[in-house]
């Protein structure tokens, strides 16, 4: 199905339309839901062009033999300074702790494939970040994976982080994350990435996006996992979460 046509622009317009406003809403109609991959990254791109804005990072992740986990994270939706605004829902903003790898060269279409070597030259700097989590569904659950690839995977935004020291954060598969709000409340996790090398879904999508003809762009940043799933932490109150012995990252929330 092309990216052009009535259903996917249908799709695409939706949920461009509830990511401006902030909005959540029912499963997509009959008539535009997506059944497979490719229609689902065909909606994805339409939502990207409706929007109009630029593409600031990608959150990608190890595909299984039906599933591809990519997502553009917009310009818009980047922050960095201690006080992030975002989309609260019931008080609290969702997140996932990550490494965010900056690219500091164009990754460019080619011929050739990428080697891991060449997607590691390209990485200027690693830094601690913060996924921001929301749908545009108003019940998540009930959505297909289709429903969730168009719509972005359940992403919002992104936070980024200090930088770390790259060859230990590229080792780091286990750390423990320590959550502390200002409250003086500290929650401990047991901090693991879904894959032994925290690089290797940006190799994956450093090859898918060459095989699309697209490619990667110096300034952007790529997310490849949480390292403790998804939680909630309240609006208005400092938090501060360390990643193991990479350092610490505080944030302080307030709505969008």
């Amino acid at each position: 199905m092309s990216q052009n046509s009535s259903p996917v622009s249908s799709a695409a317009s939706i949920l461009a339309a509830r990511r401006r406003n902030a909005d959540q809403g029912p499963r997509l109609p009959d008539a535009c839901r997506p059944l497979d991959v490719d229609t689902a990254l065909a909606i994805q791109a339409g939502v990207t062009e409706q929007l109009d804005v630029a593409v600031r990072a990608w959150k990608c992740g190890t595909p299984s033999e039906d599933r591809v986990a990519i997502a553009p994270i917009y310009a818009v939706a980047v922050q960095s300074a201690g006080d992030c605004r975002a989309i609260v829902r019931a008080g609290h903003v969702r997140v996932e702790p990550e490494l965010a790898f900056i690219l500091g060269k164009n990754l460019p279409a080619r011929d050739a494939a990428y080697t891991p070597a060449e997607v590691d030259a390209a990485i200027a700097e690693t830094r601690l970040a913060l996924e921001l989590i929301d749908s545009r569904y108003s019940d998540p659950a009930g959505a297909s994976f289709a429903e969730h690839l168009a719509d972005g995977l359940l992403n919002q935004g992104l936070f980024i982080g200090r930088t770390v020291d790259g060859g230990k954060a590229r080792t780091a598969s286990t750390m423990p994350i320590r959550v502390t709000l200002e409250s003086g409340h500290e929650t401990l996790l047991d901090g693991r990435h879904p894959n032994a090398d925290p690089r290797a879904p940006l190799y994956w999508l450093a090859e898918f996006l060459r095989s699309r003809g697209t490619g990667l762009q110096a300034g952007q940043a790529v997310i490849t996992g949480s390292y403790a799933g998804s939680f909630d932490l309240p609006v208005g109150q400092e938090t501060t979460i360390r990643f193991g012995e990479l350092g610490d990252l505080t944030v302080r929330f307030s709505q969008r």
